[in-house]
């Protein structure tokens, strides 16, 4: 039969726990010190923008640089529709009665994949109702549930 250690101070149960305790005392700073974070005494280094990610608002191009931002919300709600991969792949038409500006999204080919997004070309045209029309071919891409942004867009001249 083992026998715990007495001590001639305390009983053998009370200097463990005297122990443990002063343990936990040794420790308790060190690790209280990675539970919350102190204010900076230097003051911020301004954001830095790179070009290995798109700048916020890179998603913003428009088809043609003529469309309003009412006439990009309408032909870009036509392009969500349009690129839809669960869709019917057939054309979209858009109209915006205020300028006089409409136009057509035409989806090309099937989606696929590109750097973990789900990518579609597309054909786009535009009627003004003051100038030539005008056509432009790109495709778009999305994340998951995400909305399209354009990738590449070419205006197409026609000849």
């Amino acid at each position: 039969m083992i026998k715990a250690y007495k001590s001639p101070l305390f009983g053998g149960e009370a200097s463990r726990s005297l122990t443990r305790l002063a343990l936990l005392a040794l420790l308790a700073p060190a690790l209280a010190g990675c539970s919350f974070a102190l204010p900076s005494l230097v003051k911020e280094a301004p954001e830095e923008t790179t070009g290995s990610i798109a700048p916020a608002g890179a998603g913003s191009a428009r088809l043609f640089s003529d469309l309003g931002p009412e006439d990009w919300r309408r032909a870009k709600a036509a392009l969500a529709v349009a690129l839809d991969p669960q869709g019917n792949g057939q054309p979209v038409k858009w109209d915006n009665p205020e300028t006089g500006m409409r136009g057509e999204i035409v989806p090309g080919g099937k989606p696929f994949v590109e750097s973990d997004e789900i990518c579609r070309s597309f054909k786009a045209t535009v009627a003004r109702p003051a100038g030539a029309p005008g056509v432009a071919e790109g495709t778009a891409c999305r994340l998951g549930a995400d909305e399209w942004h354009l990738k590449r867009v070419r205006q197409v001249v026609k000849t």
